[in-house]
C-alpha cells in the first residue's frame, strides 16, 4: 500500500507530508493498544499532553475515557486508541482536510490490520472523516452505521468526545451508554472483550 509508505506495521515511523503539523509536532503520535483490538477509538488530534507524552488520550479527556471503559468491563489496555491525524496541530486547532487526508492512508492501514470488530469515533470530526457526512454527535451518539474502512464494511459508532462530558456533565449518560455499546458489540462480535469481569 504505497500510499502508506512510512508504516512500521501500525505504527508511522516517519512523515512529512505536512509542513504546519512536521513544524508543530514534538513527535509523531501513533496508536496505543493492541494491535488486534477488538474495539478501535478514533479520536481527532493529538493535545499538548498527547504530543509530549507520545501516547493518545492522556490527561482529562482521557481519564474519563479510562473511567468509563472500566464501567463497561474494559480496560484501557484492553482496547485501540489512535486519531485521525498522528501529529499536534498548532494551537491544538482543527486539523484541515488536507491534513486529514494526507493521514488517511495510515489510518486505513492501521484500521486493516487491526481488524476490529468495532470503530468508535471520538466526537465530530472523526465522524465526518470516517463516516463522510456531516454528524450531529449529540443527536446521533451510539448509533451505528457499517461503512467501508481499511478495505472492508465494518461497524463505526458515533460517540461523543470524552472532553464533552467535561464541560457539560449531563452528556456523561450519553458517553458512558455508546461505551457500554463497544463493549457490547465486541463481545457479541466474538470479540476479546473483558464482559465477563461483569
Amino acid at each position: 500500500m504505497s500510499d502508506a509508505d512510512g508504516m512500521e506495521g501500525v505504527e508511522v515511523a516517519e512523515c512529512t507530508r505536512c509542513e504546519a503539523l512536521v513544524d508543530s509536532r514534538s513527535r509523531i503520535v501513533n496508536g496505543d493498544g493492541p494491535e488486534d483490538a477488538a474495539v478501535l477509538f478514533v479520536g481527532e488530534a493529538p493535545g499538548a499532553t498527547e504530543d509530549e507524552e507520545g501516547v493518545p488520550f492522556v490527561g482529562r479527556s482521557g481519564d474519563v475515557l479510562d473511567d468509563e471503559l472500566r464501567d463497561a468491563g474494559l480496560a484501557r489496555a484492553d482496547v485501540r486508541i489512535t486519531n485521525c491525524v498522528r501529529c499536534r496541530p498548532p494551537e491544538n486547532r482543527d486539523p484541515s482536510q488536507g491534513e486529514l487526508a494526507n493521514c488517511r492512508p495510515y489510518l486505513e492501514r492501521e484500521i486493516e490490520l487491526v481488524d476490529p470488530e468495532v470503530v468508535v469515533t471520538l466526537g465530530k470530526v472523526p465522524g465526518e472523516h470516517l463516516l463522510g457526512r456531516d454528524v450531529a454527535v449529540t443527536s446521533e451518539a451510539g448509533s451505528v452505521e457499517r461503512v467501508e474502512l481499511g478495505g472492508e464494511p465494518r461497524e463505526v459508532l458515533i460517540c461523543l468526545h470524552p472532553a464533552a462530558t467535561l464541560y457539560d456533565a449531563s452528556q456523561r449518560d450519553a458517553f458512558a451508554a455508546t461505551i457500554e455499546k463497544a463493549a457490547t458489540i465486541a463481545g457479541e462480535s466474538g470479540g476479546q472483550s473483558q464482559l465477563g469481569e461483569f
